[in-house]
């Protein structure tokens, strides 16, 4: 069985031993929770096709669809290049194919959509990451490990004005757009700053490689795209809030004072001034603002008195003994 995928960075989680459990039965409250947030954690996990080109956020692993077997867009770490690799020779490594693995696997190098839905990368290699910039149609894809050539950092994929697909710039720029474009079938064909086509193309010695220059979307402009669903829900939910537009703020001095400024045992203390202004501000803009200036004229002002010495020069003192 492959291992599960981890990335640079991502913490792993340790193991705990829960007392409340019934011996031997594993029915306690705690192992319940336990094995509800485990089903949580493997649901967001999955690997899921993108409904529209915002949901493309997160790691992705894009594949192609091609014949006899499927190929996917995999960055090699130790020569800094992008190349494709067979899912099925993968599958080989793995497992020992039954006659039931046979079946499957000629339903997915007829290239149906059947073979899609069950893809998983198996290695780290195959992961790209989709970043975008808020509000724009277009997304970058960052290689899943560090390159072993060079400074050692992830790379973006990029695409120059010959067409030549690589992956060696760890700074973004134009080269390094691309515009996801969801097919009616539910592929996704990749469109680059040239407004030609990310595409498998048969190069010199019969390899194949990516290639874009592709002018129209054809079989090999097609491609499989599948993204973890934690990633897809967040993106139904900042498309839903959207929609349903920014709620209102709620203006609570009270809270605000008892975060920024609290008296003795937690006492909060609020202005006496009307709200009329805070409402005021906070139509033009200002409410953290108005709301620092009420919270400063709520500060104890303690003066302080110049008293004349014998020696003719002048001591600050202050009248209040705690300062």
């Amino acid at each position: 069985m492959p291992s599960k995928l981890k990335f640079k960075g991502e913490k792993s989680k340790k193991k705990r031993k829960h007392a409340d459990d019934n011996e031997g039965t594993g029915d306690g409250p705690s192992h319940r929770r336990r094995r509800g947030n485990a089903a949580a954690d493997e649901d967001d996990e999955m690997w899921v096709r993108p409904d529209n080109p915002l949901e493309i956020r997160g790691p992705t692993f894009i594949f192609h669809p091609s014949d006899p077997s499927s190929l996917c867009v995999t960055f090699d770490a130790t020569r800094g290049r992008v190349v494709l690799t067979s899912l099925d020779k993968d599958k080989d490594k793995d497992k020992v194919k039954t006659e039931e693995g046979e079946d499957e696997s000629n339903k997915e190098k007829a290239g149906g959509s059947e073979g899609a839905l069950t893809e998983t990368p198996t290695d780290v290699a195959q992961v790209w990451v989709s970043t975008r910039v808020a509000g724009s149609p277009t997304i970058n894809l960052r290689t899943g490990v560090a390159s072993a050539a060079g400074s050692g950092e992830t790379k973006f994929l990029s695409c120059d004005d010959h067409g030549l697909v690589s992956a060696f710039r760890e700074a973004r720029g134009p080269q390094e757009e691309w515009t996801p474009i969801i097919l009616p079938d539910g592929m996704v064909a990749f469109q680059n700053v040239y407004e030609k086509f990310l595409g498998v193309d048969e190069v010199a010695g019969g390899t194949l490689a990516l290639r874009g220059d592709a002018e129209e979307i054809g079989f090999n402009e097609r491609f499989w795209v599948k993204v973890q669903s934690k990633y897809k829900k967040e993106a139904g939910e900042e498309e839903r809030k959207k929609k349903e537009g920014v709620s209102k703020v709620k203006i609570d001095e009270a809270a605000t004072n008892h975060t920024f400024q609290a008296w003795g045992a937690g006492r909060s203390v609020v202005s006496g001034g009307d709200k009329l202004e805070l409402k005021k501000a906070h139509k033009e803009g200002k409410l953290a603002e108005a709301l620092l200036d009420r919270r400063a004229k709520l500060k104890r002002q303690v003066p302080f008195y110049l008293y004349p010495c014998n020696s003719s020069s002048l001591t600050l003192r202050c009248s209040d003994r705690f300062c």
